[in-house]
């Protein structure tokens, strides 16, 4: 009882003095970072990544010891004051840098008050050290992940307490940083979708957390990769590597789905992003071609027919898809293992400039926004009397008007970095940028 009562009363306090709900935005690529020496997926400097990449996972931080729940982060082959000269680096060109929690190789654990204090005050010292924009949550082993009670009620210490950590870490984030603290997820499949074939254990495991943190989430990519089959919501089963399992797992994240342990609501579209391989070599399985996930992605966007046996729920698709995220940058980056480098993130770009058209008369119109870069305004064609909403990378609502073929849009006044325009139902991605 008394567990449940701290839990409620900080959840509570936290909610009224810090809640605020992540506003829409247009599609990122999210790509994690591998802090070390790997002769397979060679490491490369933080500021040297490809510049497409609009979030940043640092992986990861991990535990001191199995013994205790005391977290750290120590950059791989440069001195901390040059990793946060690098991080500044690129924050100071839009990206948004997370430092990512677990990992194959972390267990998180929270039996007791003494390991969930260690876990959120070595957290919050590593965030008051590297600036950080916020956490990604990759935890794939430990009690803290396996579900208990039911979704809106878990029972098990250990989650309830992981619960209460990150909203206590987001709490101290918002009054040392001035700031909202940026929260993502990857879980595995089984601890998400495989709620529905049963529901305790590692299946469903992450529901609980995700449904408690839903408001303060910016982003769930769950792995589609190193995957069993899984059902989907029509009740069918679908194996990874495939374009079915693409289509039918990111559904399900969206429309939500039934398990043993109650209802799990879905998210907005704009939340769930698609997390591939990058390769074949940077998993052990459900690698897929760019050939179908561009039919996957295709599909879920409303374009085209099926590419497979599952057939979306929602027919006319989800054209406001939050993006896709990649394991890992390195390996993106690799030369042998696609056909290219960077094989990923171009397939991305070529994807999700698809959806920034709207159709008039059966003809592809394109809102055609310039100059890009920019300095003091924008101006957007092709496009009468319209709404318009600009976001940054967070999803935090910058800017909002009405413009048209004939006016412009001020933004000497924004930060340099990258924004999102929301105008006729398309997003298009511009980069506010002073001139020297």
């Amino acid at each position: 009882f008394c567990l449940s009562m701290m839990f409620y009363f900080r959840f509570l306090i936290a909610f009224i003095l810090l809640h605020s709900t992540i506003q829409a935005q247009g599609p990122v690529i999210i790509g994690y970072w591998q802090n070390w020496i790997s002769s397979e997926a060679p490491y490369i400097p933080l500021d040297q990544i490809d510049g497409r990449y609009d979030i940043v996972c640092v992986s990861f931080a991990v535990l001191t010891s199995p013994a205790d729940m005391n977290m750290q982060f120590v950059p791989e082959s440069v001195s901390q004051s040059t990793f946060i000269q690098q991080m500044n680096t690129i924050q100071a060109q839009g990206k948004k840098v997370l430092l990512s929690i677990g990992g194959a190789n972390t267990s998180i654990s929270m039996p007791d008050q003494t390991s969930h204090d260690a876990f959120i005050n070595s957290m919050n010292s590593l965030l008051d050290t590297y600036p950080f924009d916020g956490i990604d949550i990759d935890i794939e082993h430990g009690n803290s992940i396996l579900a208990s009670g039911i979704i809106s009620n878990p029972t098990s210490v250990d989650c309830v307490y992981l619960i209460d950590a990150i909203t206590q870490i987001k709490a101290h984030y918002a009054a040392t940083h001035s700031n909202t603290m940026m929260l993502t997820f990857a879980p595995e499949t089984a601890y998400v979708q495989g709620g529905m074939s049963a529901y305790g254990g590692i299946w469903g495991g992450y529901l609980p957390i995700l449904d408690a943190l839903r408001d303060d989430i910016n982003y769930i990519h769950v792995q589609l990769y190193n995957s069993g089959t899984v059902y989907g919501i029509d009740g069918e089963i679908y194996a990874q590597g495939t374009a079915d399992f693409i289509v039918a797992m990111t559904e399900a994240m969206i429309q939500g789905f039934s398990t043993s342990g109650g209802e799990f609501a879905g998210f907005p579209e704009e939340k769930i992003v698609v997390g591939l391989p990058a390769c074949t070599a940077a998993a052990g399985g459900g690698f897929c071609s760019p050939v179908v996930v561009a039919s996957a992605i295709d599909y879920l966007h409303g374009n085209g027919n099926a590419p497979g046996n599952y057939t979306l729920v929602h027919s006319q698709g989800y054209p406001q898809l939050g993006g896709m995220m990649t394991w890992s940058i390195n390996w993106d980056a690799v030369s042998t293992c696609n056909a290219s480098p960077y094989e990923y993130v171009s397939n991305y770009e070529q994807l999700f400039e698809t959806i920034l058209s709207t159709e008039e008369n059966g003809k592809e119109i394109k809102p055609v926004l310039f100059p890009n870069p920019a300095n003091t305004f924008i101006h957007i064609s092709n496009l009468t009397d319209s709404d318009y909403q600009i976001s940054d990378i967070t999803g935090k609502l910058i800017k909002a008007g009405k413009i048209d073929s004939n006016s412009t849009i001020e933004i000497d006044s924004l930060n340099d970095g990258f924004y999102w325009i929301y105008v006729n139902q398309s997003w298009i991605k511009f980069v506010k940028q002073s001139s020297n």
